[in-house]
């Protein structure tokens, strides 16, 4: 699976949010989208999922134009993770997590039993199997985030697009959804996420995309996420400092300098 995006405008009607955008998704990478609130990382999100028309240049899936293709057709390629919502029914778990299948389903179809099997199959890989049949709305933030994810792996796609997907949640839930992350790219999932932690970049990423208001900066973490280029972006200060894990492997942190 490859993502390409070419030379992207996108925006709304007349006003163009984001400009000259360039960046692939290949199987297995994962891919931090940082930047500042307001640059435009959730109108780029909506016109890869096919919610906006690109105004300028191209988005590619395998090398084929996505410009005509059915919402259904994108669904069977490309999963959409949110940030971890409460919905106004109190539904299954299980149920929630068999959405998933609805992009393989004829317009008038019931989820079969294959269908359901294939929903518990993914549930029981993130290991979750114990939620089936709470009710949604009275699991823990960490827990529905890892629902939301295991209904979007129900898609059986070839990329995860979420968007913050450890916003809301505390320190442990925040680590623990990230080690997810990390292993479904190394089952081979490509992954394109955003997220205001540029930290994160450092944890689980291969790739990062910083994006400015009038630029975006594209490469590894150690070329991307800089002291100088956060300055930049977010207006702050920032040092870069370095901690040893048990095996001698290196960490980079971001510490910003409070005035």
């Amino acid at each position: 699976m490859k993502l390409e995006i070419k030379n992207a405008d996108c925006g709304y009607a007349a006003a163009t949010i984001v400009k000259n955008v360039s960046m692939d998704v290949e199987t297995g990478d994962i891919m931090c989208l940082l930047g500042p609130n307001g640059v435009g990382k959730t109108t780029l999100f909506k016109t890869i999922l096919g919610f906006l028309k690109l105004q300028n240049g191209q988005i590619l899936l395998n090398g084929q134009n996505i410009n005509k293709w059915t919402k259904k057709r994108l669904a069977r390629i490309m999963a959409y993770v949110p940030q971890a919502h409460t919905p106004p029914f109190p539904f299954c778990v299980l149920d929630v997590v068999v959405l998933g299948r609805t992009a393989h389903l004829g317009m008038f179809s019931s989820p079969s039993k294959k269908d359901i099997e294939i929903a518990e199959k993914v549930m029981e890989s993130l290991q979750i199997s114990y939620l089936n049949n709470k009710a949604y709305t009275e699991i823990s933030g960490g827990e529905r985030q890892l629902v939301l994810i295991a209904r979007a792996l129900t898609q059986r796609p070839e990329l995860l697009i979420m968007d913050e997907p450890t916003s809301n949640l505390d320190f442990g839930n925040q680590v623990r959804v990230l080690e997810e992350i990390k292993k479904l790219s190394q089952k081979g999932l490509g992954v394109l996420m955003t997220t205001h932690s540029p930290d994160h970049a450092f944890l689980c990423s291969n790739k990062v995309a910083l994006m400015q208001r009038s630029s975006i900066i594209v490469g590894s973490p150690n070329e991307v996420v800089t002291e100088q280029n956060l300055k930049d972006a977010y207006g702050i200060n920032v040092t870069i400092t370095c901690t040893c894990k048990r095996n001698g492997e290196k960490v980079k942190s971001c510490v910003p300098m409070l005035n």
